[in-house]
């Protein structure tokens, strides 16, 4: 895979990288082949998380998942002024009640 690229909803270039999906895969290795998914998640997302460290959590659920049925998808990236990068991805059954919702649809 070369480094794929989207757009979040707040219009910066998001990039996931050979490397960075590498590293998602070794620490969650449900994500194989998921990496359509993460970019799908970051362009037409259900929300927008505050994550930590000034970095986004946009999360999407998904009826059938490698994992089960109806989870949530989150990619927790990072958007800078004129650019971005994937900096996790992770399914899990419920969201952060404690995160602050930035973004709904």
């Amino acid at each position: 895979m070369q480094s794929k690229n989207v757009v979040s909803v707040n219009g910066i270039p998001i990039r996931l990288t050979k490397e960075r999906l590498f590293h998602i895969c070794q620490g969650h290795p449900e994500m194989k082949g998921c990496e359509d998914w993460i970019i799908e998640t970051i362009s037409n997302p259900d929300k927008i998380l505050e994550g930590d460290n000034e970095a986004l959590m946009a999360t999407k659920i998904y009826k059938k998942t490698p994992v089960s049925e109806n989870k949530h998808l989150i990619v927790v990236y990072k958007e800078q002024e004129n650019d971005g990068f994937v900096i996790t991805a992770y399914f899990t059954r419920r969201l952060p009640k404690w995160r602050k919702i930035l973004w709904q649809r």
